[in-house]
């Protein structure tokens, strides 16, 4: 199990950018991507000088202990419709098992907790049913489904819709937690 006091999100740092680029152009994270190519150094330079700029969006490299493990991603950041969409990976293919959970709980606390996020938004692939349902155990419902919207491997791929509400979040909170960490505790 996971100790969520070794757990966090931080802001992406200059430091952070050649192993950003190494996992988004590992397979196992491009093949869930709607960005699947092999990204260049050019290409990555510009999108992480963005990234750092911050805006309508912001990045974060999820870590445990002091061990980078994945990224979390809030994008299309609207104050007006307090809403937003969001995206993560695990970058290390041997995170700890309980890793992506503890990652949702984390980027559900930050949308709704210091975001004041009413609506969190994501796309997922179809095919990545383990993404979906981790989702739907977080609260997640389906929206849509975006038929033959992306085209992968030379086929067109649907894009399930998903969205939670900050309605209910508190209440929920406390399950989250001890379904992440095992044990009933001060939901961060």
């Amino acid at each position: 199990m996971i100790d969520p006091s070794q757990i966090r999100l931080r802001p992406l740092a200059a430091a952070d950018r050649d192993r950003l680029l190494a996992w988004r152009n590992s397979e196992r994270v491009r093949r869930n991507m709607y960005t699947d190519h092999i990204i260049g150094a050019e290409e990555h330079r510009r999108w992480f000088e963005r990234a750092l700029e911050g805006g309508a969006a912001a990045h974060f490299l999820f870590e445990l202990g002091d061990r980078p493990l994945g990224v979390v991603s809030f994008t299309e950041i609207s104050q007006v419709h307090e809403r937003c969409s969001w995206a993560f990976y695990l970058g290390e293919q041997d995170a700890p098992r309980g890793a992506g959970a503890a990652m949702e709980f984390l980027a559900l606390s930050h949308a709704f907790d210091t975001r004041g996020i009413r609506k969190l938004c994501c796309e997922v692939f179809a095919f990545n049913a383990s993404v979906i349902g981790l989702h739907e155990k977080f609260g997640f419902v389906r929206e849509g489904r975006l038929v033959q919207h992306c085209l992968k491997d030379g086929r067109l791929e649907d894009v399930v819709c998903l969205a939670r509400f900050r309605d209910g979040w508190e209440k929920d909170k406390p399950a989250y937690f001890a379904r992440c960490f095992g044990r009933a505790g001060a939901a961060t």
